[in-house]
Parts: structure tokens; C-alpha cells; sequence
């Protein structure tokens, strides 16, 4: 292979203009690129062997300790710059013995919640000045591009002292009204739960953190929401009801009153997405929200968390959008084919219904 650096340029500079979500580089397979989220074997070019995506790993780790860490931890995420042009969020592993890099595209501009066709209530959140706000969803579904979205509307609107925590980060905001300060895992702080108890002494107005891995870090995070923070949090959840399942059942069974009580005093609301492959291509949000009124609020506390999905159903003029529904107006606005709508639902002939509304 003619030099690894230039080798690397070209398959990145490829994935950029593409418009591919992924880059996939594995030994016994030529460069796989995700579009539209189908894969795309880039069949003209060789396959890689073992020595070439440990080469290709190594060009990609800029920073001195990063190697290292990486063959003594087995895998490790980092962010990775090209050429000013874009870019990547990398995920380096071990498969079989042999070195694999999995890079996700990050657009070089943040977009707005209208440009990623999020419901127009999500721009509630981004007005709120105390709270706990989940964006929640699958892996690779758009979770860290709807937090950017709001971060950034709140940079460009409110003089705010924003602190991010990241692993790694991936969007670069740029001060606007707003002073923000980016912190990476790793890089600038040991782990997000010591990252987010100093966040205490740093002064913030508002909290992002990019996932909540822990007991302790949620717990923290729950508390920076009731102590005047506003927190924005990640979780690969399918639902709000499970969302709050998850964060409750993280806990052992006798504190799990005292986060439901937390929780339900703390929490504004919830973003679940999925990616869906539009009919023009590419790919839309279909999203659930939630909004922490009352009724929510009395059965978190209460743990009957199960009822949820109905109150989400039956609130729409508040706000509130289901899966299914949010689906059923993408499929009527011939965003989506009924075929992928129908992929994505948990309740198939609840869809079928609203749809022919």
C-alpha cells in the first residue's frame, strides 16, 4: 500500500464527500463506508490486512499516550481533525487479534433544529433554565447532533457559562453569547463522574454531558438539575418510559425512592429518536417527547412508569409527540415509506391506525 498518510487522506476526504455517516476499517475487508444506513463496500480498493489498520490506527492517534493506552485498554475513543475539513469521532478495537477502526462523521457545522427536522417543541428545552433534559436513543441515531442543536441555539441567544463534558468531543462550538468551555475524557479529566463534581466550583449556568455511564455520574447529574443547573445527558434508551427504567433500576432497590423523588422534581422532559431512511435519501428524525408535567411527574414518583407511554398519547396539545405519531406524520407527509415506519414501531397495528387518520 502506497503511504499510509496519504492512503488514510483519501479514504477520509472519500467519506466526507460521499456524504457517509461511517468510515469501517477491518483486516479481511476492503474500506466500508454507512450511507444512508446501508453499507457500501468500497470494492475498488484493496482488501486491508492485519498491518494495514494497525497502520491506519496509528496515523489516526495524534496524541503521544494514545497508542499505548489503546493496546493496554483493548479499544479507545478519540476525535480526530482532517485537514480543517472535517471531523471524525473514532472508535479503535481489537476483532480477532487484529486492529479495527470504526469513524463517525461529524458535520463541521452545528445545525439548527429546524435544518434536522426536529419537532418544533424541542426548542422549549433550550429555553429552560433549571432541569435535566435526556436525548436518548439507539447508537448512531442523531443523539449528540440534537444536544449540539440546542446547545448552540442557546449559545447564539443567552449569555450563559456553558461546560461540556465529552468522550471524546465531537462538535466545536464557537462563543457566541455564550462562554463555553469543551472538556474531553482522558484529555482534560480522568472520567465524566470527576469531571461532573467539579463542574460545582466552575460556575456553569448549564451542563452537558455527553453520556451518563454510571450510578454516580446520573446521580450527579440529577443533582446539578435540582441545585439551579441546567443538564443535558445522553442515554442509548429506546423510549422514555425506559429511560426512566434505566436510570432508576441503575440504582440499588432502596435508593431507587429516592432518585424516583429526584427525578420527578428534576426532570423536564425527554428526546427519544430513531434515524429513518427518507424516500428523496438520506435520513430523518422520527422522535417521542416528553414533557415533565404533572401527571408525569406524580407517576415517576409514584413508579408507575409503565403508564407513561399514554400520557405521552393523550398530551399532544401540550406538546407531547409518540413514536408512532411522529412516524405516522412523516409517512403522510411521504417523508418515509410505510414499509420503514413500520421497522422502527414497537406497536405496528397502533401505526397502521394513525396513519389512516
Amino acid at each position: 500500500m502506497p503511504s499510509q498518510n496519504n492512503y488514510l487522506e483519501k479514504l477520509l476526504d472519500l467519506t466526507s464527500k460521499s456524504q457517509a455517516s461511517d468510515l469501517h476499517l477491518s483486516a479481511g475487508h476492503p474500506p466500508i463506508l454507512r450511507i444512508d444506513g446501508g453499507l457500501a463496500p468500497l470494492v475498488k480498493e484493496k482488501i486491508l490486512t492485519s498491518e494495514d489498520t494497525d497502520t491506519l490506527a496509528k496515523a489516526l492517534m495524534q496524541h503521544n499516550n494514545q497508542y499505548p493506552r489503546f493496546l493496554e485498554e483493548k479499544e479507545i475513543d478519540f476525535s480526530y481533525s482532517f485537514n480543517n475539513k472535517a471531523r471524525f469521532r473514532v472508535n479503535v478495537f481489537f476483532q480477532k487479534g487484529t486492529v479495527a477502526c470504526a469513524l463517525r462523521l461529524v458535520s463541521a457545522k452545528i445545525k439548527s433544529v429546524e435544518e434536522l427536522n426536529l419537532p418544533q417543541i424541542v426548542h422549549e428545552f433550550a429555553k429552560a433554565r433549571q432541569g435535566f433534559v435526556l436525548v436518548t436513543g439507539p447508537s448512531g441515531q442523531g443523539k449528540s447532533t440534537t444536544l449540539a442543536a440546542l446547545i448552540d441555539e442557546i449559545n447564539h441567544t443567552r449569555a450563559e457559562r456553558i461546560i461540556t463534558i465529552e468522550d471524546p468531543i465531537e462538535y466545536l462550538f464557537e462563543d457566541d453569547k455564550a462562554i463555553i468551555d469543551q472538556r474531553e475524557v482522558y484529555r482534560d479529566t480522568l472520567n465524566f463522574a470527576r469531571a461532573l463534581k467539579s463542574t460545582f466550583r466552575q460556575d456553569p449556568n448549564i451542563i452537558m454531558v455527553g453520556e451518563m455511564r454510571d450510578p454516580e455520574t446520573i446521580s450527579i447529574a440529577i443533582t446539578a438539575a435540582e441545585t439551579g443547573h441546567l443538564v443535558f445527558a445522553t442515554l442509548h434508551t429506546n423510549s422514555a418510559s425506559q429511560t426512566i427504567h434505566r436510570i432508576v433500576d441503575s440504582f440499588p432497590p432502596e435508593q431507587q425512592s429516592q432518585i424516583r423523588s429526584q427525578l420527578s422534581s428534576s426532570l423536564l422532559g425527554v428526546i427519544s429518536q430513531r434515524l429513518v431512511p427518507r424516500i428523496k435519501g438520506g435520513l430523518i428524525p422520527a422522535c417521542e417527547v416528553m414533557i415533565s408535567n404533572p401527571a408525569i411527574a406524580n407517576l415517576i414518583r409514584e413508579g408507575k412508569i409503565h403508564e407513561i407511554p399514554l400520557v405521552i398519547e393523550t398530551s399532544a396539545e401540550s406538546g407531547m409527540i409518540s413514536l408512532n405519531r411522529s412516524l405516522s406524520f412523516l409517512v403522510k407527509a411521504k417523508e418515509i415509506s410505510m414499509e420503514n415506519a413500520l421497522n422502527y414501531s414497537s406497536n405496528p397495528m397502533e401505526l397502521r391506525s394513525l396513519v389512516k387518520q
